[in-house]
């Protein structure tokens, strides 16, 4: 493992520094690698350890870099797709990292709609990236709402791997559940016979609407323990709390 950390910390250095010119497809799969490495290293349990990446900043500046560098023209879709999740998740982070300390992102002017980046050659900000790039090119798929972490205790737990272009699709599967069967994401008081699900089910309605389920079909699809279909749905109020490890 530390000889596997320690080439990708090379060779990050050469390419950031210029001396290493990879081809579009090389930088792509460094993006990959990159993005896993600095995941593992940093996310446990769903949270993020912003202090320790604020303070030792290489690491993501040099992602942010090559976000801005790969090149999608000839990519698959599954590359494509792979890449975007990545790439809005290590901003999150990034934007993050960059203003700490910080209480929620929404401390931050214009977290979502005022901060761009160039992605992949696109000037975009979190939401253009999410709504365009991701939600719209992928057919509104609902699945992303759980891969996609907005840097707040409310969202669905950022996972501590990147999704790379062979396992997408069995990864986007498996977090859904994750969420979904999560207790601290769905509350279910069976006294009262309420389930008490995330204002993302309120916010992007239309995405589940699309799946041509309710909110507690589209649930059951993917949770363990299944919800009787006469329980009452409630939204919850969301915890922008930043999803700091401490």
């Amino acid at each position: 493992m530390k000889k596997i950390a320690g080439f990708l910390f090379v060779l990050s250095f050469l390419i950031s520094s210029g001396s290493l010119h990879a081809q579009s497809g090389e930088k792509l799969e460094l993006f990959f690698k990159l993005s896993d490495y600095f995941l593992k290293r940093h996310v446990y349990k769903g949270l993020v350890n912003y202090q320790y990446s604020s303070k030792n900043s290489a690491e993501i500046q040099l992602l942010h870099k090559t976000i801005t560098e790969v090149d999608l023209s000839n990519a698959t879709t599954n590359e494509r797709k792979a890449f975007y999740v990545n790439a809005y998740n290590i901003l999150v982070i990034y934007q993050i990292t960059t203003s700490y300390p910080l209480a929620r992102p929404l401390d931050k002017e214009g977290f979502f709609d005022g901060s761009y980046h160039s992605v992949a050659g696109e000037r975009l900000n979190l939401d253009e990236l999410e709504s365009k790039k991701i939600l719209k090119a992928f057919d509104n798929d609902p699945r992303f709402h759980f891969v996609l972490a907005c840097g707040a205790i409310s969202c669905p737990k950022l996972y501590n791997l990147a999704y790379k272009p062979e396992d997408i699709e069995q990864l986007m599967e498996e977090r859904t559940q994750f969420a979904l069967s999560d207790n601290d994401f769905i509350y279910v008081d069976d006294p009262s016979k309420t389930v008490r699900v995330s204002q993302i089910f309120n916010w992007y309605k239309s995405d589940f609407d699309k799946a041509g389920a309710s909110i507690l079909e589209f649930i059951n699809k993917y949770r363990i323990e299944k919800i009787p279909s006469n329980y009452k749905i409630e939204y919850y109020e969301y915890d922008w709390t930043l999803n700091e490890r401490t």
